[in-house]
């Protein structure tokens, strides 16, 4: 390609510390739009008069149309150039959520939300590009570092944000809140890439390899979306969009691979640092991200917390993995990408442990402990697989690279929110219909409890009632400890992929080079 010979030097002074803050900020922007909307649905559903599952395809629309067009990130970037696509992505998500706000009925703002998905999709992918050709080889580990605190910020006060916007304003703001930034961090973007631009190859569009895509991505997302409410492969609506999709990507990863000008470069999988940082990657994201989802899920439906006390129970983590971030780097200087992700499954592994023996009465110093091993884990796990995903690709393929990676682990977390959240459930049931067993009228327990309790000798049956929801309680709490002693399991079974992996030994970043090739 003729990009292979062009080659950008590196940034230096003042200005690379801006850069550094602009790509930050869309990290956190964009990290905080994947999930800020979950806050707003019940508000959305009310004033948009729908049911709260209607209202789910808020979600589902933005979720189709962003992992549609990530794996387009590399394709858009050499068509359109690096820096014009940036600045492009930056205006529209401007405009787009400012549609978004807008919109006075649920069709108007689903079209809004894939108009938003499908330019958020290349922001990250691009924007990680500029800022690893932005820094040396030698501090490749120092750009991700960057990166990975503005993203890792975002769960933390993302939350807080959003459903103070949405309490005491309404929850069109939490799409009017992105117009200013857009616009502002396009005007500075300007200013410090406008001299940077990459060569563009005006390549054929793969119009077949584009319909695969969409046909098979898009099947996948809405049949992971809906598969819970329709009992998964029970529906024939669920078997059938799951043919689709695995059909679909048969098809396209047959033509991709033999495709002239692919839309998405799947021969990047030809480089065995890449498919294993990809691959190791996308099963953490499938485990971590639904422990992720379920912890708040549980304290608040099983432990009794409040909204606000599981955001401020589940934080530490986040801020743990915002200050882990320099020892992380320098576990990666002394021991490598092998030492370092193994050190960091290892810290998950045990995070998961102390939360499998979690009780429905837990302490909330308990839980901010377990979190705090979780973040300490994420980040030293997470800058290794991305030093593995970018280790000997060129700085052209980067944009590429991110788009693919990117869009892999979206998959992931697709696939692994929805089977936590199944698991939960069955689970749940399972052990409920296990204790149920236990519990007869003439259980001594049980007459224990009607006698003493306040409404027991007058309402028989509202006593009644409160045991099954304790008795719920504790199945939920069962259900979960056996996901987080899976969760233990298939961290510790990630620490062998791991050391598949180049970089075992010395300096963790020699072989890494943005701008090799």
């Amino acid at each position: 390609m003729a990009l292979e010979g062009h080659h950008l030097p590196p940034i230096e002074g003042i200005r690379r510390i801006w850069v550094s803050l602009v790509i930050a900020i869309v990290g956190f922007v964009n990290t905080l739009e994947m999930s800020v909307a979950y806050l707003a649905l019940p508000s959305i559903a009310g004033d948009l008069g729908v049911s709260p599952p209607q209202a789910t395809w808020v979600i589902t629309s933005f979720a189709v149309t962003c992992a549609v067009v990530t794996p387009l990130s590399g394709w858009l970037s050499a068509r359109v150039g690096q820096v014009r696509l940036f600045i492009a992505t930056l205006l529209l998500f401007a405009l787009t959520s400012l549609l978004c706000g807008l919109a006075n009925s649920l069709p108007l703002l689903i079209i809004a939300r894939c108009l938003q998905g499908a330019v958020v999709a290349p922001m990250m992918p691009v924007s990680f590009a500029l800022l690893l050709q932005a820094y040396p080889p030698n501090r490749t580990a120092q750009a991700m570092s960057i990166s990975m605190v503005a993203m890792m910020c975002a769960p933390i006060v993302g939350p807080v944000i959003g459903g103070w916007l949405t309490e005491h304003f309404s929850w069109p703001w939490i799409f009017y809140i992105n117009v200013p930034i857009g616009l502002g961090v396009a005007a500075l973007s300007w200013q410090l890439f406008r001299d940077r631009e990459s060569p563009r190859i005006r390549l054929p569009v793969d119009i077949i390899g584009l319909v695969l895509l969409c046909i098979w991505v898009g099947a996948l997302q809405i049949m992971l979306d809906k598969g819970r409410e329709q009992n998964w492969f029970e529906s024939s609506e669920i078997q059938l969009l799951g043919v689709t999709s695995l059909v679909a990507l048969g098809y396209f990863l047959i033509w991709e691979w033999y495709e002239k000008h692919p839309i998405v470069d799947v021969r990047l999988f030809a480089n065995r640092s890449f498919m294993r940082g990809v691959v190791v990657n996308s099963l953490w994201a499938f485990v971590y991200l639904g422990n992720m989802l379920l912890l708040p899920l549980w304290l608040q439906q099983s432990a009794g917390y409040t909204a606000t006390w599981a955001g401020l129970v589940v934080a530490p983590g986040g801020i743990a993995a915002v200050l882990m971030q320099p020892f992380a780097h320098r576990l990666l200087q002394r021991g490598g990408v092998r030492v370092l992700g193994s050190c960091g499954l290892a810290m998950l592994a045990l995070s998961a442990s102390l939360r499998a023996g979690f009780t429905s009465g837990i302490a909330p110093e308990h839980v901010l402990l377990a979190q705090v091993f979780n973040g300490i884990g994420s980040t030293c796990f997470t800058l290794a697989s991305s030093m593995m995903i970018f280790s000997g690709l060129s700085q052209w393929q980067i944009a590429s690279a991110t788009g693919m990676a990117s869009f892999a682990r979206l998959m992931a977390i697709a696939t692994g929110t929805s089977f936590a959240v199944t698991y939960w459930d069955r689970h749940t049931m399972l052990h409920r219909g296990d204790l149920i067993t236990h519990i007869t009228p003439d259980s001594s327990g049980v007459g224990e409890f009607l006698s003493v309790s306040p409404v027991g000798a007058e309402a028989p049956a509202l006593s009644l009632s409160l045991i099954d929801r304790l008795l719920m309680v504790q199945a939920q709490t069962l259900a979960a400890n056996d996901y987080n002693w899976l969760s233990v399991m298939l961290f510790i079974g990630l620490i062998s992929l791991v050391w598949l992996s180049p970089g075992g030994a010395g300096r963790g970043t020699k072989n890494i080079d943005v701008s090799a090739h």
